[in-house]
């Protein structure tokens, strides 16, 4: 039931410059805070690539090995939400509808189906707030483990309005069935970071919530509860007690029975001593999940649905009934600006995900090779504005995929040219801020460059079976600070190949050196002496 390290997002990082090199001297330069970091007897065989840009004087202040690619982990979200936030703009919003395929006789009888017609909107869930933003919890529940947190809310809220307004649309009995049309772009893939299933439809991030907490005494059953329940999903625990401090749970097996349902084996054990853990269930078919809450949620509102619920992948059979005098509900999404700040404070994987094919849909209005096409549209974007990809690879939105890669100059040019924009200010606000939320809630609370760091974590890695250890492939922070004294600077920071005795070293080792080199472009004099060290 772990998650992969893969683009797992950056957690506790708390020391300053001074503090990552133990028995030093005080840096007293930007390049002293450097070489000392990366001097280090742990990094010894790994490769650092590094360029501070000021972007006042547009020029780089500072480079290493900055035109040599490095493996980004999710630094590539930077990239896909740019990109959808220029192309899609911040104001763009989701609308998801509900149609009927046949009339409403007298007595409330629809003569025919309800199509819920999928939109790709990624927060069909409690995201959505009355004043119209996206809640998040900086550790997010689609990762797990005992950081992680739950947004408060029922995680079904969209789906029971769709049915309250279904309801109200006098609709009392369905003759037909309730579909869920996912024609939008193919469902099925997993995304590479958490395995969350790739779909136009997306009810709580495609995943059931369970919180595991221990019972009151060792041997004893683990106490479960759920975020959600749909009938056609049952869970089995086998998690016991244990005495002690650690936790160890299993990958869950899923059983498909023959009636359709499946029945979701949990195993493994909790320490007493632990705190509650948040495990995200990554449902096999998103699509089934949301047209069994759906009709569920019908049944809950008094509305009697005649045949089982099922998918469609082709609007063609109810083309005709796709119009306003059927519609019969709308969920209006928040405003695209918040999905941004959604995505990349807490690093989500299943949204970065979907956003490719999105805009190879939406923009694209492309029914083949969706994501090839969302690909295009961002390639012809990175191409007009006049960077040179050939510092640049990515063959998903997330930065899971093994052919991602970028060099430190590419993605501070993208970050210049980010920084000219008009949606610039909602592209600096989505980023995480360094000891204040996101994925960089914990680092350097305390100190001067906590609150003036706005960037972009990553993590990629790998077992390394020979040693037992865990290979950490990609470390990566990029984004934008402005220092004390005004200067403006957008920098990229990468770490590749350390060898970790666990995956619980990685932000330890790997987060420290990088935030420590961001908090040093903060506070420290960038000497124009090391220009173009390589």
């Amino acid at each position: 039931m772990n998650k992969t390290l893969l683009l797992a997002p950056l957690a506790a990082i708390a020391i300053s410059a001074m503090n990552c090199v133990s028995q030093t001297a005080k840096p007293q330069t930007f390049s002293e805070a450097v070489q000392q970091i990366i001097s280090e007897p742990q990094f010894r065989h790994v490769s650092f690539g590094i360029e501070v840009y000021s972007l006042d004087d547009q020029k780089p202040l500072f480079t290493l090995n900055s035109q040599k690619l490095f493996t980004p982990g999710s630094t590539t979200k930077l990239l896909t939400e740019g990109t959808a936030l220029q192309l899609l703009g911040p104001d763009y919003r989701f609308h998801t509808f509900v149609y009927r395929t046949g009339e409403i006789d007298s007595k409330g009888t629809l003569k025919g189906d309800l199509v819920l017609v999928a939109s790709g909107d990624p927060n069909l869930s409690n995201r959505l707030q009355p004043d119209g933003t996206l809640a998040f919890a900086d550790e997010d529940h689609t990762y797990g483990g005992p950081e992680s947190k739950l947004v408060p809310g029922d995680p079904l809220v969209v789906i029971k309005e769709f049915a309250k307004q279904i309801s109200a649309a006098g609709i009392k009995r369905v003759q037909g069935k309730v579909l869920v049309d996912v024609s939008l772009f193919p469902e099925g893939e997993r995304e590479l970071g958490t395995g969350v299933v790739i779909s136009p439809i997306a009810v709580n991030d495609n995943v059931i919530d369970v919180t595991i907490q221990p019972s009151d005494a060792p041997n004893k059953p683990a106490v479960l509860t759920y975020s959600l329940q749909v009938p056609s999903i049952r869970f089995e625990n086998h998690i016991v007690t244990v005495a002690g401090a650690k936790s160890s749970f299993e990958e869950p097996e899923t059983i498909d029975n023959a009636d359709g349902t499946q029945t979701v084996v949990l195993a493994g054990s909790v320490a007493q001593s632990s705190g509650p853990h948040i495990y995200g269930y990554p449902v096999a078919s998103p699509s089934r999940f949301a047209v069994v809450a759906l009709n569920e949620a019908l049944r809950e509102v008094g509305v009697k649905v005649d045949a089982k619920p099922d998918t469609i992948t082709s609007a063609s059979k109810y083309g005709s009934f796709s119009t306003p005098q059927y519609k019969v509900a709308e969920h209006v999404s928040a405003p695209f600006a918040e999905e941004v700040k959604v995505t990349l404070k807490v690093s989500h994987n299943l949204h970065a995900s979907m956003t490719p094919y999105i805009l190879g849909a939406v923009l694209g209005k492309t029914t083949e090779k969706i994501d090839q096409k969302g690909f295009a549209l961002e390639y012809d974007f990175l191409t007009k504005a006049g960077l040179d990809l050939s510092g640049a690879s990515q063959a998903d939105g997330a930065g899971g995929a093994s052919s991602a890669f970028y060099t430190p100059d590419f993605m501070v040019h993208y970050l210049a040219y980010m920084a000219k924009q008009k949606s610039y200010p909602v592209f600096l606000k989505a980023l995480p801020i360094l000891g204040k939320d996101g994925s960089l809630v914990k680092v350097q609370r305390d100190l001067p460059a906590a609150g003036h760091v706005f960037a972009k974590t990553g993590t990629y890695g790998t077992e390394d079976l020979l040693n037992m250890h865990l290979m950490l492939e990609g470390k990566g922070l990029a984004g934008y600070t402005t220092t004390p004294s005004g200067q403006r600077l957008a920098f990229a920071l990468y770490l590749n190949h350390l060898e970790l005795p666990d995956d619980s070293n990685a932000a330890e080792i790997a987060g420290e050196a990088l935030g420590a080199i961001a908090s040093a472009a903060y506070s420290l004099p960038i000497d124009k002496a090391t220009l173009d060290v390589q």
